[in-house]
């Protein structure tokens, strides 16, 4: 037994590597197994024995088989109606029932249903649905496209949770609560999860949630964000050291009990799964259990398995357990940081000072992550380097026991809990206003954009380079340099192209177009989306509102690393235009923004106002005339003509031309408002090569003359899928269609970015 486990000591790295590629080949390319050669080759230069060479090239491709096996499940037809068993995961938002339900054969399905009253609704929230069976009726739904490039993946995420499609329930019937082993850790997670809700002050509930039993459904949205702008929103979950320190309360209690020791051990291994079942499961929480519970249990025969053998078995029964794991965030980070930790463990003990050891572990964890975080997010936290070397330990060693001893007293038949409430609370909100003080500034987000896998691959060389360099006792110059040279060059590689770019942002009904100007001299926003929000029953309205600006327009700028937005143009105060632009505000930094005269006094600009109100970006109203150039890129503005703002016929219309090359973009613009541009520009605006049609392909707009004169070449109307207005209209398609002129409308062929060289076009769709 000795012998095997010395045999292949810290060679299981390259096994979890093995194992990783044939997933990741199964999923995405089998030509990924040309991976394999690397990791081989790497094994030969570390002088590993053949036969755990040729171990590795065999462990890859029986992985890549048994994960073809699971991908071929996961496209197999839905059959309804079924019996379908709830899993842990859902939530009721609204009346949005969402989550995840398994078949009869155990695979898992992403299902939604509409609460259809109040009562149902007490009904479903009253209970823990886990376990749960019902007689579903519903059909089985494609899986939407993401609105750009940089957008959520319904694909992507199904595939992490190795669902197999999503269904959307038209009725259910209660079946039968199964009876499994598992049920009473749902039941006793569900049973706290109430328990805080009744015991804790509302301002501490949601942590409490998310620390004691991993729930972050009630974490404010805001909050959230600045955790993430801090760097610190691993915080909010249940970690590694989070586990760790419940462990060791857990056996010391036992300990003090009386408990022999090797007792106490066989019951910790025990009590471990079961925590993480109640804690959530995250990846992070089993990551920490499977090591932990490897350790001990090589202990107690006596083995002794280093650490990263031990990361990396547990890796490679998480991905066989759970293929789809590959794919999300949380299980790449928590891995990655791991095990950043356990190969940088020698450079860390050179320095005995706790607050410059404290800084080099956030310094290690966050630039072996940072080009991950890039390609998940599309920026870091700068400010995360200093921030965590304070906020770990106060969350893991005082704001974490605080919490554990709260809940503990808030069972007792004392007062003592309430007593320590009313001090511990305004502390504690206190707390969150610094938190929300120091979030504060932009710049404190490095905002590179999305790397590609070309660029990923890249950054992690030179991370990976600069880990080695360290690991010799090179000079910091030459480490700083190898480290932060291709992440510079990364960061302005955007500004070397020399295409005129103009995105139709696919934000549902509504309006959002990205201009970005050769060598991004400048970036034009126009509009920023919006949705219209009509007052509803108490009992109807949604926890967390889906916003579009968040959601949708500031992860596509993000993605494309636009930092600043030189010109944001609001083309009149329509919720579906100007809606999403407080959260734009919020994110990026603008210059300057364009309205239309006196659009500013209208109710659905008050929350852009306000978010307006401490910056310093300046205001200015535009009309027809006003125009200005960057480089060989010209801008005019050509309507509206009065100062009376009256809605849609009122709209910005915004021409732009480079060279030959002419585009024009008329906001909500209707039949009388292209009549008088029709009799006051025919010189300037016939034969346009890029179009975006007036109010969304309405009835109202894009008239026979209008089309007639502008004769454009390519045409955008900007529009929902199914919207509850039939856009565009088949009257107005029907005049595109009789002339031959091609169209696209975002909401059925997703963003439409154009890019412009030499007065040609060459267009992309985020569906293609």
């Amino acid at each position: 037994m000795l012998y095997l486990v010395n045999l292949f000591k810290h060679n299981w790295i390259f096994y979890a590597l093995s194992v990783f590629i044939g997933a990741l080949a199964a999923f995405e390319s089998v030509r990924l197994l040309l991976l394999l050669g690397l990791i081989m080759a790497f094994s030969l230069y570390k002088k590993i024995w053949k036969i755990h060479v040729l171990f590795i090239a065999l462990l890859g491709i029986l992985a890549y088989s048994y994960f073809s096996l699971e991908v071929k499940k996961l496209h197999i037809p839905i059959t309804l109606p079924a019996v379908f068993t709830w899993t842990d995961e859902y939530k009721i938002n609204g009346t949005m029932l969402r989550g995840f339900m398994k078949d009869n054969a155990g695979e898992k399905l992403y299902v939604t249903y509409e609460l259809k009253s109040e009562e149902e609704k007490r009904l479903f929230e009253a209970q823990q649905l886990a376990g749960t069976q019902y007689y579903v009726f519903g059909e089985q739904l494609p899986t939407s496209v993401p609105a750009h490039r940089y957008g959520f993946s319904m694909e992507y995420y199904l595939n992490s949770k190795n669902a197999r499609g999503v269904v959307e329930i038209n009725s259910l019937q209660f079946v039968a609560k199964k009876k499994t082993i598992l049920q009473p850790l749902y039941n006793q997670r569900f049973t706290i999860k109430e328990h805080i809700e009744r015991t804790f002050p509302p301002s501490l509930v949601a942590e409490a949630q998310a620390l004691l039993i991993g729930l972050q459904e009630n974490v404010d949205e805001e909050l959230t964000r600045a955790y993430q702008k801090l760097g610190i929103t691993h915080l909010f979950a249940i970690s590694g050291l989070h586990v760790a320190l419940v462990s060791w309360l857990f056996f010391q209690l036992l300990l003090r009990m009386g408990v022999r020791r090797e007792v106490a051990t066989i019951l910790l291994l025990i009590a471990l799964p079961m925590y993480a079942i109640i804690a959530g499961g995250a990846p992070s929480i089993w990551r920490a259990v499977s090591v932990v519970e490897l350790i001990l249990l090589a202990q107690y025969f006596r083995i002794k398995i280093p650490m990263d053998d031990a990361l990396s078995m547990s890796f490679i029964c998480f991905v066989l357990i759970e293929p789809g794991a590959i794919f999300q965030v949380g299980f790449q980070l928590s891995y990655l940081a791991t095990y950043s930790l356990v190969y940088s463990s020698h450079i860390l003990t050179r320095y005995s000072n706790w607050l410059v050891q404290s800084f080099f572990i956030t310094f290690v964890c966050q630039i072996l992550v940072y080009p991950l975080l890039l390609f998940h997010f599309f920026e870091i936290s700068i400010s995360s380097f200093i921030t965590n070397i304070f906020f770990v330990p106060l969350f893991s060693f005082i704001i974490l026991p605080i919490n554990l001893l709260l809940l503990f007293l808030s069972y007792l038949p004392l007062s003592l809990n309430t007593l320590i409430f009313h001090i511990y609370e305004p502390v504690r909100n206190f707390l969150t206003d610094f938190i929300f003080l120091l979030q504060e500034p932009i710049y404190q987000m490095w905002n590179p954009g999305k790397p590609s896998i070309y660029w990923l691959v890249i950054l992690y060389v030179s991370v990976l380079a600069a880990f080695y360099l360290m690991d010799c006792t090179v000079k910091w110059k030459v480490v700083s340099l190898v480290l932060f040279l291709p992440a510079v060059v990364f960061h302005f590689h955007t500004y070397a192209h020399a295409d005129l770019k103009i995105a139709f942002v696919n934000v549902g009904q509504g309006d959002c177009v990205v201009i970005e100007l050769p060598y991004r001299k400048q970036v034009i926003v126009i509009d920023a989306g919006g949705i219209l929000r009509f007052e509803q029953e108490k009992w109807k309205q949604r926890q967390s509102l889906y916003e579009v600006g968040r959601q949708v327009v500031v992860p596509y700028l993000k993605g494309r690393g636009i930092q600043t937005i030189d010109t944001f143009i609001l083309s009149h105060a329509d919720a579906d235009h100007v809606e999403g632009a407080e959260e734009v505000l919020r994110e990026v930094r603008v210059k300057e923004v364009h309205v239309t005269p006196n659009s500013l006094t209208k109710p659905v600009m008050n929350d852009f106002l306000e978010e307006l109100g401490g910056l310093k970006t300046k205001v200015k109203e535009r009309m027809a005339g006003h125009h200005w150039q960057v480089g060989e890129v010209s801008f005019h503005y050509l309507w509206p003509q009065d100062t009376i703002y009256d809605g849609n016929n009122d709209s910005l219309v915004l021409l732009i031309q480079q060279q030959s090359f002419k585009a024009l973009f008329t906001g909500d613009l209707e039949k009388e408002g292209e009549q008088q541009l029709v009799k006051q520009y025919s010189h300037v605006i016939g034969n346009i090569d890029l179009l975006k049609a007036g109010h969304h392909g309405s009835k109202t707009s894009s008239i026979e003359a209008f089309v007639e004169l502008t004769s454009p070449k390519y045409v955008v109307f900007m529009a929902g899928e199914n919207n509850r207005y039939n856009h565009p209209h088949v009257d107005v398609t029907n005049r595109f269609e009789q002339r031959k002129i091609p169209y696209v409308t975002t909401g059925y062929d997703g963003t439409i970015e154009v890019f412009v060289k030499g007065g040609k076009m060459v267009i992309e769709k985020s569906t293609d």
